[in-house]
């Protein structure tokens, strides 16, 4: 190889493909930190997801077992 492609070779190399390469670099860590992030909140938004359904639930057996009781005392009420 001549001694002006391997001074060609070299300057690509140090202005070119090592800042692109570290770009890319910079690009995987942060997508390494969103991945995290992203599967954190998931977690957290499954976590009141089942924390609001059980609160749902327990609102509605609630309400049911205020009802039954109106009808037992309406019940009563009307004898």
């Amino acid at each position: 190889m001549s001694q002006e492609f391997l001074s060609f070779l070299s300057t690509l190399m140090e202005w070119v493909v090592a800042p692109v390469a570290a770009f890319v670099w910079m690009i995987y860590r942060q997508q390494e930190k969103h991945t995290t992030a992203i599967a954190v909140l998931n977690s957290q938004m499954e976590s009141f997801k089942l924390a609001h359904d059980r609160e749902i639930k327990e609102i509605r057996d609630t309400s049911r077992a205020i009802m039954a009781k109106l009808d037992s005392i309406e019940e009563a009420l009307r004898k």
